[in-house]
């Protein structure tokens, strides 16, 4: 079977929408529905995190996400299997695991990847992974089980690494907007867009899509300019932690990130 992320990025170009939300947040058993909605509403990627007591590159509003998750009991064997549950529930839009190190490795690196591709996984977003350590141990297993790995770059990592994770990378890279934590902004800086139109100019290899600050549709319509398409976390979060019915209220985030603005 092909990989859905390569896929999509193989058959759609612009305007990707991949939305990240932490797993067993806000109730431990919200993880299934909360995807099926995602993609009854349009989503194009689904990314999911696997939540972790010390996130370190995220804001204030994922960390209490992940808090509030690992106090419901989530753990990456229930994640795991809830994926499974997504997939025979027929959901097939690409699903990307976030997380960091500490926990795939008590788990078990290697068997960490197997399984997640056993479940319908089809990409790992390991921010704290050196790039150097993805090549020589876990590049093989990646590609025998059929998973992308998706590496960060930010505005002030140099040319050099970011063709070095564009020659490794299979699916896109992760351009993040600003060297700092996750968290919805309002709007670019003239530093930012002077980024992305680097990016641009350097023809790579793999597609990107950026992530950190984008909150809404004027946010994801830039991003999307410069871009294959936005990541949006925090804001979704935010929704989710407010929301009173989450079907509804998803369908209506995402149509109003995706729709164009009426005026």
């Amino acid at each position: 079977m092909k990989n859905r992320i390569t896929s999509l990025f193989a058959t759609t170009k612009k305007d990707i929408l991949n939305v990240f939300y932490t797993a067993g947040f806000p109730a431990l058993h919200d993880t299934v529905p909360i995807a099926e909605a995602l993609a009854a509403a349009g989503t194009d990627i689904i990314e999911i995190g696997i939540p972790f007591s010390d996130p370190v590159a995220d804001g204030p509003t994922i960390q209490q996400s992940n808090k509030v998750a690992l106090d419901n009991g989530m753990n990456v064997k229930l994640l795991l299997e809830q994926v499974a549950t997504i997939r025979r529930k027929g959901v097939n839009i690409p699903i990307i695991l976030m997380g960091y190190l500490n926990p795939v490795m008590q788990y078990g690196v290697e068997k960490f990847i197997v399984d997640a591709a056993q479940a319908g996984v089809d990409g790992l977003i390991l921010p704290d992974m050196p790039v150097y350590e993805y090549e020589e141990e876990y590049k093989a297993l990646f590609e025998q089980n059929n998973l992308c790995n998706t590496f960060l770059i930010s505005p002030t990592t140099s040319d050099e690494r970011i063709r070095r994770i564009d020659a490794v990378t299979e699916g896109f890279i992760y351009a993040v907007a600003a060297s700092s934590t996750t968290g919805a902004k309002s709007d670019f800086t003239s530093d930012q867009l002077a980024y992305f139109d680097k990016l641009n100019k350097m023809k790579l290899s793999n597609p990107f899509l950026i992530g950190f600050g984008i909150s809404n549709r004027d946010t994801f319509s830039r991003a999307a300019a410069h871009g294959a398409g936005a990541i949006i976390g925090s804001a979704f979060i935010n929704l989710l932690k407010s929301s009173t019915n989450l079907q509804a209220d998803i369908r209506q985030f995402i149509e109003g990130i995706k729709q164009p603005s009426r005026v």
